[in-house]
């Protein structure tokens, strides 16, 4: 059963590791088999119950806002424009102002959802709690395509998240991760990343996670674009 949610997508970003493709258009806007990284994610989070999401900007906006004006009558969407680029925590603090929910998805703009995801993200979003502040979706080395760093990113024990370190098993976080919104306020900075964010509540002993049980698919470069696009033949 969907509850109903809203979710931030993260699309400000350069995306300088896909320069033959993004030296025209924004990463949100590359496709996979036809489908523009940023309409997957928009369809994706509404078909599991989002009511709102608020799209943050920066690198060539204009083409961002043009593309959501073509079909954001049926959807209810906000546009967060940064003049500078803020990172990823403070873009999303930037935006506070538009959500009316407290607890809201963020998801990196980079990450191409498929069917097979949506229970993973609906279990996240279904057993949230406030108090928990931070929950995030980690994946697997061997179900994560596009992504191949050799080493991890976080470890997992009993649902708390650490820093990964050498014999833990490699876990990469997914892109998307459930916060109250409360906790950016823990931050006078204006222009700040998620990792800090993290490692806050990593010292607090307040960091959670989620094993998804799917395969992921980060548009993280083109051997990413190539992943996914060949997942879809």
């Amino acid at each position: 059963m969907f509850k109903p949610f809203s979710a931030m997508i993260l699309a400000a970003g350069y995306g300088k590791r896909m320069l033959s493709l993004t030296r025209k258009i924004p990463k949100p806007l590359v496709k996979v088999n036809s489908i523009p990284l940023l309409k997957n994610s928009i369809d994706f989070l509404y078909k599991i119950g989002c009511k709102k999401i608020v799209i943050n900007t920066h690198y060539k906006h204009n083409l961002i806002y043009e593309f959501i004006q073509e079909f954001s009558i049926n959807y209810n969407i906000k546009i967060s424009n940064e003049k500078n680029i803020l990172d990823t925590a403070g873009g999303v603090k930037n935006a506070m102002r538009l959500f009316d929910d407290e607890n809201i998805i963020v998801t990196n703009g980079d990450v191409f959802w498929k069917k097979e995801n949506e229970t993973d993200v609906v279990n996240l979003i279904n057993n949230f709690i406030s108090k928990e502040e931070c929950r995030l979706l980690l994946v697997e080395k061997e179900k994560a395509y596009g992504l191949i760093n050799k080493v991890g990113d976080f470890s997992l024990n009993n649902n708390l998240v650490k820093r990964w370190k050498v014999g833990d098993r490699v876990l990469y976080y997914s892109g998307l991760q459930m916060i109250s919104l409360n906790i950016l306020n823990n931050f006078s900075l204006r222009k700040f990343s998620f990792n800090d964010v993290w490692d806050f509540q990593i010292k607090k002993n307040a960091l959670y996670g989620k094993l998804m049980l799917s395969s992921l698919y980060h548009i993280g470069d083109e051997n990413g674009l190539k992943a996914a696009i060949n997942s879809n033949t």
